[in-house]
């Protein structure tokens, strides 16, 4: 069995250990910073998230500590009407990131994975057999695998010789976690060029400022604030100051070899709909039972270029949808017709009962649909499955957390399923509008029963490029 070491204990890196440590491959997560952030990034978890969450037994202590809201702020002032999902979670949970990086470490760390932190990864060598993990102030460690989930600037990516093509930023936001002197003076909400968003204890406020920089400074943030406002405010504490841009990149690969991305080491883009800690947990994700399977030596590493296939053109739609989300939020939109246009007809579209649904599946990639290997036209098939009740009194999300491998669903049908053991699990039940389907670890739907004729050949073909080939028959 190959051991794997990830580079990052942010989400991605964290998710992807645990999916490993419930497989049984012992894993290793190397973090840079000696202690947990004291700040933090985003508040919120949406849908693809939470349904993800769900089926590894997650969601339910989350969504117990914080307020869910069924809609989420988009372009043009308009709210994108969440409730219109298809989804078991048709809302955003309002919860911090911090808190979110908490449970899956303790998941993760409970499960066999070992977190090592203060420990920066600073290069790597991979040949056919394994990688060489350089570590600053430590012999180099040796792995079968290595998951970079360390970030926009990935050491790992680099290092991997990966490239990371796509648009530099056109405008930087200041951020500033701040307690004001006078809380008055600055109540919640939009003030021109200015979002003042509330916090358990201080005032998160994003204000215009410089396009490049290196730390932000309280004297600079201070001067931005003041002129886009127009007036002084005065600020008792400054908790934690950052700067982000728009930048939109998307890595060139997300395997190189032994070297696979995840998370912001593999994509970054414009903060519109607060995504990115979304997009990275489903990286992690689609990666995770994957690489289990691989390195536990059950599945042909060639599985991992369906990661790569899935999630780069996943990168792809996800940087289409917050680049032209950024777009149509600039200031400068108002003075092209043209543009406006545009925003106000997706602003409408955000709220009318026919198209709010789609629209708010795409931003939040519910819709997302992955290839399946034999199509028959089921309208779930590459979809996240939905939870659906099973025979013996219990639920698939409940199934799909209890155990590493796959599910195959069957409405009394008998389908052979015994070379894959181990990897698949055969449950009674039936998703609505077909006798049989498979369902991955990460809950989608890789196949479904044929309307007509013998389900047993298309089944096969799904459990093999899904799973990898069926084990060879015992020696009598």
């Amino acid at each position: 069995m190959s051991a794997v070491v990830v580079a990052g204990a942010g989400p991605a890196g964290l998710a992807v250990a645990g999916e490993l440590a419930r497989a049984g491959v012992p894993v290793t997560v190397l973090e840079r910073e000696a202690e947990p952030p004291g700040h933090c990034r985003g508040f919120n978890l949406n849908a693809r998230s939470l349904e993800l969450l769900d089926r590894r037994g997650l969601a339910a202590g989350l969504l117990a500590e914080g307020p869910t809201v069924p809609s989420t702020v988009f372009v043009g002032g308009a709210r994108l009407d969440l409730a219109a999902m298809r989804s078991g979670h048709p809302y955003v949970l309002g919860i911090p990131q911090t808190r979110v990086e908490e449970v899956l470490a303790a998941w993760a760390a409970g499960l066999g994975a070992r977190i090592v932190r203060g420990r920066r990864v600073t290069g790597l060598d991979q040949d056919a057999d394994g990688v060489a993990v350089a570590v600053a102030d430590g012999a180099p460690l040796r792995a079968g695998w290595l998951v970079g989930c360390d970030g926009g600037r990935s050491t790992v990516r680099k290092a991997a010789g990966i490239a990371f093509p796509g648009t530099a930023a056109r405008r930087r936001t200041l951020l500033g976690d701040v307690v004001l002197a006078d809380p008055s003076a600055l109540p919640p909400g939009p003030h021109g060029r200015v979002f003042a968003i509330p916090r358990p204890g201080y005032l998160r406020i994003l204000v215009p400022g410089a396009p490049e920089g290196g730390a932000v400074t309280l004297e600079e943030f201070r001067s931005a604030l003041d002129e886009a406002l127009g007036r002084r405010v005065e600020i008792a504490e400054a908790r934690w100051l950052t700067r982000f841009g728009d930048a939109a990149r998307l890595a060139e690969r997300l395997r190189a070899g032994r070297v696979l991305l995840a998370g912001d080491a593999a994509h970054i883009h414009p903060p519109a709909g607060a995504i990115g800690v979304n997009a990275a947990l489903d990286d992690a994700f689609a990666l995770g039972w994957r690489l289990g399977l691989v390195a536990r030596g059950l599945a042909p590493d060639a599985v991992l270029d369906d990661y790569h296939a899935e999630r780069h053109a996943a990168g792809e739609r996800l940087l289409r949808s917050t680049v032209a989300q950024s777009r149509l939020s600039e200031p400068s939109v108002a003075d092209d017709p043209g543009l406006t246009a545009v925003r106000d007809l997706l602003a409408d579209l955000a709220t009318e009962d026919a198209t709010a649904g789609p629209l708010a599946e795409t931003i939040t990639a519910v819709a997302i649909r992955y290839p399946v290997p034999v199509p028959h036209g089921h309208p779930w098939e590459g979809r996240m499955a939905p939870d659906v009740p099973l025979a013996d009194g219990g639920t698939l999300a409940a199934l799909l957390a209890a155990g590493p491998g796959g599910v195959l669903l069957r409405d009394g049908a008998a389908l052979p399923v015994d070379g894959w053991a181990g990897r698949v699990t055969a449950a009674e039940a039936r998703l609505p509008g077909t006798t049989a389907a498979l369902i991955r670890p990460d809950g989608h739907t890789a196949w479904t029963a044929p309307p007509t004729g013998d389900a047993v050949p298309s089944l096969h073909r799904a459990l093999t490029e899904t799973f990898g080939p069926p084990a060879p028959p015992e020696a009598p």
